[in-house]
């Protein structure tokens, strides 16, 4: 199971958005969120909660490409999120995901028996190619126990 299947089935917000997961790699994450309009704003385009779940979603995706082998020793959670929205959004949008740290420089904290934080910083485009919002999602590796 791919981490886009995986987190399509286990996260609903991801499956009542019709998430499309397009890439995951330790390095990168794209998701793409269709034009749906049950989801649109007052002016017609994806809603702004929409968008920040957009974003989320790519930041956890990204975090279980860089560090799903550490899920049996600890729980990666998000602790704090920031958003700009830079332009309106008008039909689909993806977000692209990229971890603002090593990975390698994160589990080493975990070895040494931290709780490292780390961001992950997300770019949500529109068609066009036009930067619609920019994000960043701090997360964190609990260790278990």
């Amino acid at each position: 199971m791919s981490i886009g299947e995986m987190l399509a089935a286990t996260v609903p917000m991801a499956r009542t958005l019709n998430l499309e997961f397009l890439e995951t790699t330790a390095d990168k994450a794209v998701v793409s969120l269709p034009d749906q309009g049950e989801y649109h704003n007052h002016v017609g385009g994806p809603h702004a909660g929409a968008i920040f779940t957009l974003g989320e979603t790519a930041s956890g995706t990204i975090v279980l490409g860089a560090f799903g082998d550490q899920l049996a020793r600890a729980v990666p959670l998000a602790v704090r999120a920031e958003i700009a929205y830079k332009k309106l959004a008008m039909g689909a949008v993806t977000a692209t995901a990229t971890l603002g740290r090593p990975a390698a420089d994160v589990v080493a904290e975990l070895d040494a028996g931290e709780r490292p934080e780390f961001p992950v910083t997300i770019e949500v485009r529109r068609g066009d190619g036009a930067v619609s919002a920019e994000m960043t999602v701090v997360w964190t590796l609990r260790p278990n126990g």
